[in-house]
């Protein structure tokens, strides 16, 4: 299988470029960024001998430069998800990407039929949230069904953590991607519709497993409230996201800043530390009997040294704090927030 993965010199992309290099499947890995300098380094520090990379702009010869690959990984912005699911249709290549921030995914689910025309799979929102989580919620709803009981509220939580100090700027992901999160009118599920709240409303205490703890969360605008609903039947849903303090207060000088500013600040940021570790929460309460199935997940640091940059194998996954816990009532701390009326 020939594989290109658009958005490669980010920080996602250089652990699905290191992936994918390993997989025995791929045959040929083309890394294109806009930026064609970071995906050759990518390629060279991440994508062993089966990596190319190229310079591209998704809007001008995405279709032509991805010719002859089977699959697109869309790792770049999500705002350029539209564009990539069209290239991909012109070049007839199946096409993943990481998720797209609730309404551009409305408008790529839009795309399903002409898809489904040309014999092509598209999956979105294979990250880690959206991703991950819809894999967590399919888990406790399945967990409350076993229980003869349905699904009356999903509460999704993440949580991201860096213990190692900086003086500079360190976000988990994609800066424009997080201050679009933040700026953006959070949506969440009630009594089956959509309802949006105002940026940023606190979201309560969430208990996320150790080292994060129980922390401070905040409503922000998410991919899952947008299929929760039909995948479900779920009439009441939630996204909430909890950072550092002192990463949020930088964040909020960068609000409404000009393009320029927050490209600068992005190029000076720190990428994340080998230290990183992000945790997850899913609650599943039942309808009838209020019982609540909280799934955890945790991301924890790889050991030194074990998949360093040139190393020829992967290391054996290293022990996740993850599991499926049922609770009697409601385990969370804050749910959605009622209307005024």
């Amino acid at each position: 299988m020939n594989v290109a993965v658009l958005g490669a010199g980010g920080t996602i992309a250089r652990a699905i470029v290191r992936d994918l290099a390993e997989s025995e499947e791929v045959e040929d890995l083309l890394l294109l960024d806009l930026d064609g300098s970071r995906a050759a380094a990518v390629a060279a520090q991440h994508g062993g001998p089966r990596a190319r990379a190229a310079a591209v702009d998704a809007r001008d010869g995405l279709a032509a430069a991805i010719g002859g690959c089977g699959v697109l990984v869309n790792a770049a912005s999500y705002r350029i998800n539209l564009v990539a699911m069209e290239a991909a249709l012109e070049a007839g290549c199946d096409y993943l990407d990481l998720g797209g921030l609730y309404w551009m995914t409305a408008r790529q689910l839009a795309l399903h039929e002409r898809f489904q025309r040309a014999g092509r799979l598209a999956v979105l929102g294979m990250g880690s949230s959206p991703g991950k989580t819809n894999v967590m919620a399919a888990r406790a709803v399945r967990e409350l069904a076993l229980g003869g009981d349905r699904v009356a509220e999903l509460r999704v939580a993440a949580a991201g953590r860096d213990p190692e100090p900086t003086d500079l700027l360190r976000a988990p992901y994609a800066l424009r991607t997080l201050l679009d999160e933040l700026e953006m009118k959070p949506v969440v599920l009630d009594g089956g519709e959509p309802r949006e709240l105002s940026p940023c409303a606190p979201g309560g205490l969430v208990r996320f497993p150790e080292p994060i703890g129980e922390v401070a969360t905040i409503h922000t605008l998410h991919s899952e409230l947008q299929t929760f609903g039909s995948s479900f039947d779920v009439q009441r849903a939630s996204f909430r996201l909890s950072l550092p303090p002192a990463l949020l207060a930088r964040l909020e000088g960068l609000r409404g800043a000009a393009e320029a500013q927050i490209a600068a600040a992005q190029a000076a940021a720190a990428p994340p530390s080998p230290s990183a570790i992000s945790g997850h929460v899913v609650e599943a309460v039942g309808a009838s009997s209020g019982r609540t199935v909280r799934v955890t997940a945790m991301t924890r640091p790889i050991a030194t040294g074990a998949w360093a940059a040139g190393s020829s194998r992967r290391p054996r996954p290293q022990p996740r704090s993850s599991g499926c816990s049922p609770a009697p009532g409601s385990a969370a701390s804050a749910s959605i927030p009622r209307s005024a009326a």
